[in-house]
């Protein structure tokens, strides 16, 4: 019996798995508009989710129907699971791991999708979202949507902007990013939201270029995309903290009027304020078409993991 295909992290994608991936990702949007298939009809993902989510979590249970199987699992299983009485995540998921086909697991705790993993030796664990650590189906949407919208990503500048220290997406994002050439990032974060150093050594070690700076405008007339982000006050390590943070950067009619015609607004969602909805009319403004491209792309990797996909 072959391993399971775990998706921990964005590391683990090289440029050929990436492509193979975005080429079944377009062939589920073809399913999606036929109306589905019953292809994994008998097969039963698990929703695992310690941490509230509404896309991630929705998209993964839609993608799992529209593929012909079935859900079960807690959206708040930190409170409605037996984590309450005490059991450890891995006992969950020895126990879980036995009643379904792939756990697809959101959690508070950095690693714990790898922790979990560990013990999971014959059904497939998917990372939608460990702390402040990685959410990798959440970045591989995003360069799903860059590749769809912008035509390529190869030699794009994109800018990334607001809580870098805490957002998840954006490491993920970082990390995929590094499989391409001529690549350029621009970090825009307040002094304590910064990109952590660890994301700045792994592309360095990979040579990505990449600046860090607290002025949005510096690059407004020359990103290829804004990767526009949530100042997450639930992760901050106190109110002051945040309101340092909050409400740096947004977006706006004003910053639109400096940026290329041909520039990409990107979001991971929820946003609160940082994007005006002025924004959302723009032809620019791709973030809901992005979260659409969270159904394919969650599909892709759902056949990946179930046994049927080439991306292994």
């Amino acid at each position: 019996m072959n391993p399971p295909f775990h998706v921990i992290g964005s590391k683990q994608f090289d440029q050929i798995a990436l492509e193979q991936l975005f080429h079944s990702a377009a062939q589920m949007e073809q399913i999606v508009a036929a109306g589905g298939t019953t292809r994994f009809a008998g097969k039963i993902m698990c929703s695992l989710f310690f941490e509230a989510s509404t896309r991630t979590r929705l998209s993964f249970e839609s993608a799992m129907y529209r593929l012909g199987g079935s859900v079960i699992g807690t959206e708040n299983a930190a409170q409605f699971s037996s984590a309450i009485k005490g059991e450890t995540l891995e006992d969950t998921v020895r126990v879980v791991s036995g009643y379904c086909d792939v756990i697809v697991l959101r959690h508070t705790d950095v690693g714990a999708a790898h922790r979990a993993a560990e013990v999971s030796a014959r059904v497939p664990v998917v990372n939608a979202g460990d702390g402040s650590g990685e959410h990798p189906t959440q970045a591989l949407l995003d360069l799903y949507t860059i590749q769809k919208e912008l035509g390529r990503i190869e030699g794009l500048h994109i800018a990334m902007i607001g809580d870098l220290t805490y957002g998840r997406t954006v490491h993920s994002l970082s990390y995929l990013l590094s499989n391409y050439k001529d690549i350029k990032i621009t970090f825009i974060a307040p002094d304590n939201a910064r990109i952590p150093e660890a994301v700045k050594r792994y592309l360095d070690e990979k040579g990505v270029v990449y600046e860090e700076t607290g002025d949005l405008m510096k690059v407004s007339g020359t990103a290829d995309v804004f990767y526009q982000t949530r100042v997450q006050k639930e992760r901050f390590p106190s109110l002051e903290e945040y309101q340092l943070a909050a409400g740096k950067y947004i977006i706006n009619r004003h910053l639109l009027d400096h940026m290329r015609s041909d520039a990409l607004i990107l979001h991971p969602l929820p946003r609160a304020g940082e994007i005006d909805a002025e924004v959302d009319a723009d032809p620019r403004a791709g973030y809901f078409r992005q979260a659409q491209n969270g159904l394919f792309i969650r599909m892709a990797i759902l056949e990946n993991c179930l046994g049927a996909g080439s991306a292994r």
